[in-house]
């Protein structure tokens, strides 16, 4: 029964992502909900290796600009194919992530977290000083569009919102298959203990590299996606303010759930638009704003739902099992007496 609500509920969500289109007064609404399910598909990444692993990476950013220049540059300086490059963008980004993986996850805690932040600024470093490769600080200009697939053309603002809605759907069911699975169990025993997870005869150093590169395969991918819909890239998309916005929506949302990155994903970014009447002086209410809900809401807004729903039903469970409990004891007294 419970299967049946989440998979309605999913369903549902997918409905109003479809129908989005037609409720959108205009092209800017469609273009900023497109940049957040881009972001959304990254977040969702993030959240394997920190919400399900327990490994906090802060060059998930980076990870997110290696894609995208991959589809830059090759599909700019030599002209390959876009989904030839779109295709290498998130096993690039994988690759790198296993080096960076073996190096990054010998380490444990807030020493792995350092570690990844100097990765991420050495990224960042090198797309804006490697001008021969990255052209520098100039960025690259006239990246092409998602050509046409089945006659869908993909210049208009619809069709690029669809484009990317099908690839996050995609995303989430694949992640979604990945934690309900053996390895989704293996990478949670790991975050509930390094010693708990050995005892159990996980091979630590294998499964943390694995979800490192499956997590950075998600930000390159969608790195991919943000390259085809900006169609411009500077050195500011590896910065760590982006890890950062990343990490925030995983938090509002809630940290090691499926829905909690995608709800923090989409709903951030139009507080922010609706907060952009206030200028300068929006973050002063945008921040509080945050503080108030890692106060009173630690495992976010849907992880606190969760939680909340889990006491509601063992609430109501109680009663029914302690009726249970007391009929064998009845029959009991009713044996003896006989």
């Amino acid at each position: 029964m419970k299967a049946l609500e989440s998979k309605i509920g999913w369903l549902l969500l997918v409905a109003l992502a479809i129908a989005f289109p037609y409720l959108a007064g205009n092209d800017y609404y469609l273009t900023v909900m497109s940049l957040a399910y881009i972001y959304a598909i990254a977040t969702v990444g993030l959240n394997l290796i920190t919400g399900y692993t327990g490994q906090y990476n802060l060059a998930h950013s980076g990870f997110m600009a290696v894609g995208a220049y991959t589809v830059g540059i090759l599909t700019v300086d030599y002209q390959v194919p876009f989904w030839v490059a779109f295709a290498l963008s998130g096993f690039v980004a994988a690759g790198i992530g296993f080096f960076v993986g073996i190096l990054s996850l010998r380490l444990k805690g807030h020493f792995f977290s350092i570690f990844t932040l100097c990765v991420g600024y050495i990224m960042y470093l090198l797309i804006e000083k490697w001008e021969s490769l990255t052209h520098g600080t100039v960025g690259i200009i006239g990246i092409p569009a998602a050509p046409s697939v089945f006659g869908i053309d993909f210049e208009s603002p619809r069709a690029q919102y669809y484009l990317v809605l099908f690839f996050l759907v995609a995303s989430v069911w694949i992640m979604h298959r990945i934690v309900s699975s053996l390895l989704g169990r293996t990478f949670m025993a790991i975050r509930n203990g390094d010693d708990l997870a050995e005892a159990l005869g996980i091979n630590l150093m294998r499964n943390k590299v694995l979800a490192f590169m499956l997590s950075v395969f998600y930000a390159g991918l969608s790195g991919g996606l943000y390259a085809g819909s900006v169609r411009f890239l500077g050195p500011a998309l590896a910065g760590v303010e982006q890890t950062f916005d990343m990490t925030m929506y995983m938090l509002v949302g809630g940290t090691g759930t499926m829905l909690g990155p995608l709800l923090g994903s989409v709903s951030m970014p139009w507080l922010t638009q609706y907060l952009q009447f206030l200028q300068d002086y929006r973050f002063l209410v945008f921040g509080p704003i945050l503080v108030l809900l890692v106060i009173f809401l630690p495992n976010g807004i849907v992880g606190t739902w969760l939680a909340w729903k889990a006491r509601a039903a063992s609430r109501t469970a109680s009663p029914g099992m302690q009726r249970k409990q007391a009929v064998p004891i009845v029959q009991q007294q009713e044996g003896s007496h006989a």
